[in-house]
């Protein structure tokens, strides 16, 4: 299912965890922490930024 985030949302979008910038993975059904690896998921299009649902992906 692709993921209609919209663009000026992702652009303001920070890991709760570290407040770097997220950006979209796995066509849209995730978003991921370049810094601190955590991976977030998308459910209906809404980013569920909770770091106890985050997982974390070590590439």
């Amino acid at each position: 299912m692709l993921t209609m985030i919209p663009k000026n949302l992702l652009e303001i979008l920070v890991c709760p965890a570290c407040k770097k910038p997220l950006v979209l993975k796995d066509n849209g059904e995730s978003l991921k922490c370049g810094a601190c690896h955590r991976v977030y998921p998308v459910r209906d299009n809404i980013p569920i930024l909770l770091v106890d649902e985050a997982v974390t992906d070590p590439s």
